[in-house]
């Protein structure tokens, strides 16, 4: 891993810690859950030389700061969106991965004129990534939802396990979830890994995430947590969604979803490749997302 260092800029409510580096074009990459702009050093490594490469911190992610819990993608959209504006980026293409897809499309559709691209590393559903309650088996009850955060923090199965490995700070379990879930393929080296699980370990804002994904609904149609506000409508500009057959987080009918519900949009399938393309397939990726940017 190349040697960096996160900038800092005051936001009106939070501080932001970031990525930048390169030389061109302005590519902002925005993260996923239990990640932060370090993830995407692989990517980075692979497009400098041709982009300038700025990745941020989301709120309560990584160095940046939590003053303000939030509840929905669409803070974290605006959080996004008044970064572009203090670092005088007007527009500029993005990449987002896993539950940073929401993110940005909420952004797309907010504000359409700052973003000219989107290049989405399994991507999560604007339709909703639904945390149902469980049963004494510890089973999803489909339509199932939680009343609260406060309710949802006790899942005994997505939620309430991360916050404990969170608030322990283990290094250990943490890599022992990222292996079993995330990289289904390939593991990072040793010295990347300790770094990329320390950053995750940061994390302050899970349940309001896990909140807010369970929540965001772009579509037309109701999901288990809300009404669909049909603002994936507003969307306009091109995107493209990779769909790896390895994922265990991202299952293919949530990028359909996507995919399905953007006219135009390009579908690209990576094979022996789970939900980390960045550690399973990063020569492949980078080389997908310059040529989707040159289109």
């Amino acid at each position: 891993m190349i040697a960096f260092n996160k900038k800092t800029i005051q936001l009106s409510n939070e501080e932001y810690a970031y990525l930048d580096i390169g030389q061109g074009e302005p590519i902002i990459l925005v993260h996923g859950n239990m990640s932060s702009s370090v993830h995407y050093m692989p990517l980075i490594e692979r497009l400098q030389g041709e982009y300038r490469c700025v990745a941020p911190d989301l709120r309560g992610f990584g160095d940046s700061s939590y003053n303000h819990e939030f509840s929905s993608m669409k803070e974290l959209a605006e959080d996004l969106y008044e970064f572009m504006q203090a670092i005088k980026i007007e527009r500029a293409r993005f990449v987002c991965w896993s539950a940073g897809c929401p993110v940005t499309l909420q952004l797309a559709s907010e504000h359409p004129e700052a973003v000219e691209a989107i290049f989405a590393i399994e991507g999560g559903s604007c339709h909703g990534y639904p945390i149902y309650k469980k049963n004494k088996e510890f089973i999803s009850v489909y339509g199932s939802a939680y009343n609260s955060k406060a309710e949802m923090a006790a899942d005994p199965v997505q939620v309430a396990p991360m916050l404990n490995i969170l608030a322990s700070k283990s290094a250990a379990a943490m890599t022992a979830v990222w292996d079993s879930v995330i990289y289904t393929v390939n593991k990072p080296e040793k010295a990347d890994n300790e770094v990329y699980i320390n950053e995750t370990l940061k994390q302050r804002c899970l349940l309001d995430l896990d909140w807010a994904l369970a929540n965001v609904n772009m579509f037309d149609k109701q999901n288990a947590y809300s009404a669909g506000d049909n603002s994936i409508a507003k969307v306009k500009c091109p995107c493209a969604f990779t769909m790896a057959d390895k994922d265990l987080s991202v299952p293919d009918w949530m990028v359909m979803e996507n995919v399905n519900a953007i006219k135009g949009s390009k579908l690209i399938a990576y094979v022996d490749c789970g939900h980390s393309p960045l550690v399973d397939c990063p020569d492949a990726l980078a080389r997908d997302v310059k040529e989707f940017f040159s289109e």
